[in-house]
């Protein structure tokens, strides 16, 4: 934070007004306006700043943390206060009506040479509100959001207004900040000077050197904790905003920041190294997958690439436009070939189910081993299968270059699969199932097959049977189906699991003790006393679970009801097991997760505590 003597040259540097300075003071000397609290969607928590010294609200961590998180590591942010001081905006309605509204910005941050408020928003509910308002937020013509009123406010003031958009958001930039966490906030990690010559050596002697090239050549003298450190220290240098380091082979090490921009588009040597910045070395004949259409590179420029599509439409993309898509994995390639073969291979293998694939695995096992005698197969596999077997290995060998595809089983082309419903009855049978069976009634399948076969004989259609009718039941997917008829607790049983919460950001954490999180439960057991025989109850126990590894770090039994003494004994505990704590842990709503007492323990140890979404059928 800024000291008062860098305070006052700093106003004297910015040229900040008498009234922009009140502000500014009354920012600085102020308590957040409130404490902030998620929703039914949201994810709020307590950000542990060093920069500020005090722990910063966030309110949802799919925008505000992540500007929590750009704040703390942006060497032009002096300070930012979370929910400062409100103020009145004044604006048109929709309807031309002057309203006036109570509004409190989620930060408020000093730069080098500027200050102001900064709020966050997702995309959609800016594009909601503008449809509701287009007077309090607008898109400005080179495409970003605005507050008219907000900035109105403080211009007068001399100060700044800008709306963060989620669309802004560098995700990349996000996770590696998280997986470097730990390194930033160490003090006593120290890198020997012995190791970090070393390593700088070898980036020096290649720029660009693939962050698992380095870890392959120094893995008996030098750490991946060293590596890392020395990252988060500035000593090599990696930009943080093109590839995450949860994936080495896709970061390249550079000695310093001007080297990267020096060696950043050097092209791949025979070696290998340094490697370029997409993953794969583009060539003339290479196939990509992009939105789901097949292309053909037929040229690669200095600036562009030329693509041919299968209906023979040509088309030029800029190679950092494509360098772009391919960091976002929104484009896929196979090496060159004539026919495109490596992308049909890749189309095949990944629309393929996984009991095709261990039916393949299992048919290339017997395979091989029948080359060498037939004779001890034959309790396993006929002969006659097996040469048949054997002919389609090689007729894909020939056609696929990739004699496994012909050991996947042609199940889909049996013959009599077509389905004989005529479409009128086929569409009458889905609205039931969805409006009449998968409904708050929860009708029994038999009664809502009854009334879907009146209502075919009113319409004169045939009417499937019931077990035509079960099967297409069993087709839908249970999630939507346990939600229509049970509500959102029972259909949390089959909800999927989602590794990410946006498509760069890990839901669960790219490493051990990067996320964790701690709950009750009352244990199904009750214990007598040894020596009196008195029963003594129930005990409850508290967990921390790694969130990456599924493992339970620490568990505490106690007969006390959950409190914010049982969360801080488990962390205890965990400590004593692992000499460390999570960086970041997740809780719920339970009154002992918003004790004092444990939000100082978990600030003292620069822990982010951040609070699960409330559950939609709670009030």
């Amino acid at each position: 934070m800024l000291s008062p003597e860098e305070l006052a040259a700093w106003y004297e540097q910015v040229n900040v007004s008498q009234q922009g300075r009140s502000v500014v003071d009354q920012v600085r000397s102020s308590d957040p306006a409130r404490r902030v609290g998620g929703g039914r969607r949201n994810v709020s928590g307590r950000y542990p700043s060093r920069k500020m010294g005090v722990t910063i609200q966030f309110e949802s961590h799919r925008v505000e943390l992540a500007a929590v998180y750009e704040f703390e590591h942006d060497t032009d942010v002096f300070e930012y206060y979370d929910q400062p001081p409100s103020f009145k905006l004044e604006y048109l309605s929709s309807s031309g009506r002057r309203i006036g509204v109570v509004h409190t910005p989620d930060y408020f941050v000093i730069r080098q040479r500027t200050a102001g408020w900064e709020e966050c928003k997702t995309e959609e509910d800016l594009q909601r509100l503008t449809e509701h308002n287009p007077n309090r937020y607008r898109l400005d013509p080179g495409g970003h959001w605005c507050c008219p009123p907000g900035e109105e406010h403080a211009k007068g003031l001399g100060l700044y207004y800008r709306v963060r958009s989620s669309r802004e958001i560098d995700w990349t930039l996000q996770r590696n900040i998280q997986f470097l966490e730990d390194y930033f906030r160490c003090d006593s990690f120290a890198v020997s000077s012995g190791t970090c010559e070393r390593v700088v050596a070898l980036v020096t002697a290649v720029p660009g050197l693939p962050l698992e090239s380095l870890f392959r050549a120094t893995h008996d003298t030098v750490t991946r904790d060293e590596v890392y450190a020395l990252v988060s220290e500035d000593k090599v240098y990696v930009d943080l905003h093109a590839a995450a380091l949860a994936e080495p082979e896709k970061v390249r090490v550079f000695p310093s920041r001007d080297s990267q921009r020096m060696f950043s588009h050097t092209p791949p040597t025979s070696a290998g190294l340094p490697v370029s910045r997409v993953s794969c070395p583009l060539n003339v004949g290479c196939m990509l997958a992009w939105d789901g259409t097949a292309w053909k590179v037929i040229n690669i420029g200095q600036t562009t690439i030329s693509l041919l599509r299968e209906d023979q439409i040509v088309t030029e993309v800029p190679l950092a436009t494509l360098e772009t898509l391919a960091k976002e994995g929104r484009v896929t390639w196979s090496p060159a070939s004539e026919d495109g073969v490596g992308l049909e291979i890749l189309k095949i293998l990944s629309e393929a189910s996984d009991r095709a694939l261990r039916v393949a695995n299992e048919r290339l096992r017997l395979v091989r081993e029948g080359a060498g005698d037939t004779a001890a197969l034959r309790k396993e596999v006929a002969p006659r299968t097996l040469r048949r077997w054997n002919g389609r290995y090689r007729e894909a060998e020939e056609a696929y270059r990739c004699g496994f595809l012909g050991l996947l089983p042609q199940t889909e082309r049996r013959a009599n699969a077509t389905c004989k419903i005529p479409e009128a009855t086929k569409a009458l049978m889905q609205k039931f199932i969805s409006e009449d069976y998968e409904a708050s009634k929860q009708k029994s399948k038999f009664a809502s097959w009854i009334s879907l076969r009146l209502a075919c004989e009113r319409q004169g259609t045939t009417a499937p049977s019931y077990r035509t009718f079960c099967l297409a039941i069993g087709h839908r997917p249970p999630y939507d189906r346990a939600l229509k008829r049970q509500g959102s607790r029972a259909a949390y049983a089959y909800e999927s699991f989602q590794w990410y919460l946006e498509p760069t950001t890990p839901r669960h954490g790219d490493r051990p003790f990067e996320i964790a999180h701690i709950d009750h439960t009352q244990l199904d057991v009750e214990l007598v006393c040894s020596e009196t025989g008195h029963n003594l109850g129930r005990p409850w126990m508290t967990l921390v679970t790694d969130a990456f590894s599924r493992r339970i770090l620490a568990t505490y039994v106690t007969f006390d009801p959950p409190s914010y003494r049982s969360c801080m004994m488990v962390l205890r505990e965990s400590v004593r097991r692992h000499a460390r704590l999570p960086q970041i842990v997740v809780v719920d709503y339970g009154g002992e997760f918003e004790s004092v007492y444990f939000e100082t323990l978990l600030a003292r140890y620069e822990c982010t505590k951040k609070t699960r979404r409330r559950c939609p059928d709670h009030s």
